[in-house]
């Protein structure tokens, strides 16, 4: 549990099937406020990929973590 709130915004791409959602939290040392984006790829029916970046101090995205969600028929 986290005392912070994860408010998203986001939006799909032209293709519908990119959705970029944008938030704010504690950065992994928790010293800071960072900013991090979760992008969930709609690859079909049964498979989606989520991956999560924070942006750093030098300005770049760094992904830190990548799922990928398939569905059992």
């Amino acid at each position: 549990m986290m005392t912070h709130l994860w408010i998203y915004n986001g939006a799909l791409d032209e293709s519908e099937k990119i959705l970029t959602l944008d938030t704010e939290g504690l950065n992994f040392s928790q010293s800071a406020i960072a900013k991090y984006q979760d992008i969930i790829e709609f690859v079909s029916d049964d498979h989606r990929i989520m991956r999560s970046q924070i942006l750093g101090d030098d300005g770049n995205w760094q992904q830190f973590m990548t799922a990928h969600y398939r569905r059992n028929h």
